[in-house]
């Protein structure tokens, strides 16, 4: 009796061992990728510079400012300093590390990544990785043309590609931390249209190439399905008029309501984010007149949006 019973201690500590061991393996790393042109990039300002407009539209300026501070709060310490993430990171082209400010289209300014970055690390417990893929100046019909478009490939699509795969697949070597991990590709933010809106050709074309952009991505990315966010490029009112900034944005949120990407394609409005040139550091409208609470923002929607598409957020 006293065997059978050392015998069945010795089992269910087997057992248990064994759950142990195959729980061991720590969770995936949930990969975000985040592409576009200029916008994607970001250009909002970090540091309140008096000479541009008292540093109105400052990501430091909306910290400290008593009518978007309780907002935007947790940017910073107890001592003022910008927040460094531990649980998101961030590869950017020749950038990479924890996410904080800089990682816009220079060091001192900011893109959506920021604030769509806080919301994914507040969503997930596993870590969270945005590789950021974006360059200046870039349209969807020619450097971003997908392969089902016909023509010649968008040289800036197929470096989404290459790019993407290359940090996966060397993930521990870009961030040691993430050693022993294997990652999982979850969403996609996608930030871009000026330079398609400006030409009529190109314009006309955006519903099609946006389509097949996201049909390409699922593809060549390994991902059915891939959850696929699409910001507006509404720079400026409600009583905007022009017919291609009109156009390309009802191409740009018909495209979400396709039947085949109800419930993992989504459209985020960002008509509400447009600060005038008098709440900003710039009047460049085409940058969003250089506005961190704009991209902070638009980032932060683009977030939930993915985080409702992955089921992360009712």
């Amino acid at each position: 009796m006293l065997r059978s019973r050392r015998f069945s201690l010795i089992a269910v500590l087997g057992l248990i061992a064994g759950t142990a061991i195959a729980a061991d393996p720590k969770p995936p790393v949930k990969v975000f990728i985040l592409a576009g042109q200029s916008n994607m990039e970001g250009h909002g300002f970090i540091k309140a510079e008096a000479k541009r407009n008292e540093g109105k539209g400052s990501l430091e300026y909306v910290v400290r400012d008593p009518a978007t501070a309780t907002q935007f709060k947790h940017l910073v310490d107890k001592d003022g300093k910008w927040i460094v993430r531990d649980d998101v990171s961030i590869h950017y082209l020749d950038r990479k590390g924890p996410l904080t400010v800089g990682y816009g289209a220079r060091e001192d300014r900011i893109g959506p990544e920021l604030g769509l970055g806080h919301v994914l690390g507040e969503a997930y417990e596993e870590p969270v990785l945005l590789i950021k893929l974006a360059w200046g100046g870039k349209s969807l019909a020619k450097d971003f043309r997908p392969p089902s478009s016909g023509g010649e490939v968008g040289p800036y699509y197929t470096e989404i590609i290459t790019r993407t795969h290359d940090v996966i697949r060397d993930l521990s070597k870009h961030f040691p931390q993430f050693e022993g991990r294997k990652s999982e590709i979850v969403g996609f933010g996608w930030h871009q249209g000026w330079n398609d809106r400006i030409s009529p050709t190109f314009n006309a074309e955006y519903e099609k190439n946006l389509a097949n952009l996201i049909r390409d991505l699922r593809k060549d990315l390994g991902v059915k399905n891939l959850p696929f966010v699409v910001g507006g490029t509404e720079m400026g009112t409600d009583a905007e008029t022009h017919p291609r900034a009109v156009s390309l944005v009802k191409a740009q949120a018909a495209v979400a309501g396709y039947e085949e990407f109800k419930g993992n394609v989504a459209f985020v409005s960002t008509r509400k984010f447009w600060r005038t040139q008098e709440q900003s550091p710039s009047g460049q409208g085409y940058h969003w007149n250089t506005n961190a609470e704009t991209y902070y923002l638009i980032g932060d929607a683009m977030g939930h949006a993915l985080l409702k598409l992955t089921g992360q957020e009712k």
